[in-house]
């Protein structure tokens, strides 16, 4: 069995490599330890140019094992993100590399990569999320619209839906507290800011389906 000081200086040799590289400006991938403890990690990934997330930035949480890097480390979305192969509720991300294809010869960047690629190219029948798969499937051009939105309320991306937004705007401004004291209830009083939240994207997924029907 590997050795926790192998994975540790693996994982020191290959952020140190990511700092001197000069080949991630065009493409730029961040990852760093947050607390003292280097086996827990966060990533940063920049949507694929093309496709409903370009330009978003989305932060992973990166759990190396002890046996790395014989084994993958745990990956989850930490932004929230609509994608058929990453769960919209957990984060969690269904792909080859993070289960039975890693090699020990794979590094957290070109792990970062192929998660980013899986942003351009996703596995619709093959999926973390069957609700999302399943519009992908059925209804692209209302996937597209759905995760334009989300990359842009979660991940800072630069597009967005006025239309949509205007009209979810409006609702909310009509006077809904019965309806948010109600999710408050159905979220386990997990706080006011959520269940508004939840409640919105609900009048935007509406919104759409409206729009495009």
């Amino acid at each position: 069995m590997a050795s926790p000081s192998l994975a540790i200086n693996r994982i020191k040799k290959e952020l140190l490599e990511l700092q001197k590289s000069t080949d991630n400006a065009d493409n730029p991938i961040e990852i760093y330890a947050e607390t003292d403890n280097i086996m827990k990690l966060r990533g940063v990934i920049v949507g694929p140019p093309d496709t409903p997330y370009a330009g978003a930035k989305f932060m992973l949480e990166i759990i190396i094992p002890e046996t790395y890097p014989f084994l993958p480390p745990k990956v989850k979305f930490l932004t929230k993100i609509w994608h058929p192969n990453i769960s919209s509720a957990t984060g969690v991300i269904c792909l080859d590399i993070l289960k039975d294809q890693w090699a020990a010869a794979m590094s957290l960047r070109t792990m970062l990569l192929s998660i980013q690629a899986l942003l351009a190219s996703p596995e619709p029948d093959d999926p973390q999320d069957a609700v999302v798969a399943k519009q992908f499937k059925s209804n692209r051009n209302a996937f597209n619209i759905t995760a334009k939105h989300w990359a842009s309320i979660y991940a800072n991306g630069p597009s967005r839906q006025p239309d949509c937004e205007a009209k979810v705007e409006k609702l909310m401004q009509m006077g809904f507290s019965e309806v948010i004291n109600l999710l408050e209830v159905r979220f386990c009083k997990i706080g006011s800011w959520y269940a508004l939240r939840t409640f919105k994207e609900l009048l935007f997924h509406h919104c759409v389906a409206q729009r495009l029907s």
